[in-house]
C-alpha cells in the first residue's frame, strides 16, 4: 500500500501533513500506510495500483491519469478569492521589472516546473496563446519555488505558479521580497486527492473529510485549506490541454 500528499509538502508543512495523514488513518476503515511516502517519482505513486491517497494536479489527471485512478475530492483553498475546490495561477516578474501586465513580456524568457504543470505550464501558455505572445526561452526548474528562484535571481523574466504555493513562499522564502504579481490566471479545479482502482473511493472521502475536521484550525492553516469539496471528472477533462513547450 501506498499513500503520499506530494504536491504542497515542504518542511514547514511536512508535519501538518503527517498529522493529517495519522488522523485519516485513524478514520480510515480500511488498511492503509503508516507513513506517508515521500520521494520518488510521482507519476509512480499515482499509477501504484494499491494507492491509497495522494494529491495530483489537473494536467496529469486529464492528460491519461484519470483511466488509472479514482477521483476523492478537491481541496477547497483558504484565502483565495474563487469558487470553492478552485485556484489560479499567479504570474510573477522581478520587483525591479517595469512590464506590468503578461502581454508586455513577448519574447522574455519563461520559467515553468514541469510541462504537465496546470498551474506552471498550462495556465500561462493558454494565456499567452490567446495574446499571440510567444516567449524567447522556455526554462524548466522542477518545482515552483524554483521557478520562483529563476526569477529572483535574473535567471528568467516571468514565471506562472500555484496561488497557494505562492502564498507558502510569501511566508517562508526571503526570495519572496524580490517578485511581484504582474496577473493571474482564470481559475480552474484545484489538485483532487485520488485513490487507486483498488480502493472504495467515497470511504477515502469520508476519511479524508473526518481527517481534516480532526486536526484542527492550526494544522488546516499551515496547509492553506479550509475544507473539501467534491468535483465531477468532466470539469477536469472539459479543460483545453496546452501545446508542450518547445526545449529551449
Amino acid at each position: 500500500m501506498l499513500a503520499s500528499l506530494p504536491m504542497y509538502d515542504r518542511p514547514q508543512t511536512a508535519r501538518a501533513n503527517d498529522r493529517l495523514w495519522a488522523a485519516f488513518r485513524d478514520c480510515y476503515s480500511a488498511p492503509s500506510p503508516k507513513r506517508l511516502r515521500r520521494g520518488g517519482d510521482t507519476w509512480d505513486h499515482w499509477r501504484d495500483p494499491e494507492l491509497v491517497l495522494s494529491q495530483t494536479c489537473g494536467l496529469p489527471y486529464r492528460a491519461g491519469l484519470h483511466r488509472k485512478v479514482s477521483l476523492v475530492a478537491t481541496p477547497v483553498y483558504a484565502g483565495l478569492d474563487c469558487a470553492p475546490g478552485h485556484y489560479f495561477s499567479v504570474y510573477v516578474a522581478h520587483k525591479n521589472d517595469t512590464r506590468n501586465a503578461l502581454s508586455d513580456f513577448k519574447g522574455a524568457r519563461l520559467a515553468y516546473n514541469d510541462p504537465l504543470s496546470q498551474s506552471g505550464w498550462a495556465a500561462i501558455a493558454l494565456d499567452a496563446a490567446r495574446e499571440n505572445l510567444v516567449f524567447s526561452e522556455h526554462l524548466q526548474t522542477g518545482s515552483h519555488r524554483a521557478s520562483a528562484g529563476f526569477v529572483a535571481e535574473g535567471r528568467a523574466d516571468i514565471a506562472s505558479l500555484d496561488a497557494l504555493t505562492w502564498q507558502m513562499i510569501q511566508n517562508w522564502d526571503d526570495l519572496a521580497q524580490e517578485l511581484r504579481v504582474i496577473g493571474q490566471s482564470a481559475p480552474s479545479p484545484g489538485l483532487p486527492y485520488i485513490t487507486g482502482r483498488n480502493s472504495d473511493a467515497k470511504e477515502v472521502a469520508r476519511a479524508l473529510g473526518a481527517a481534516f475536521s480532526a486536526v484542527g484550525q492550526r494544522d488546516r492553516s499551515v496547509l492553506g485549506i479550509s475544507g473539501l469539496t467534491y468535483i465531477a471528472q468532466y470539469a477536469y477533462l472539459a479543460l483545453p490541454k496546452p501545446e508542450f513547450p518547445p526545449v529551449t
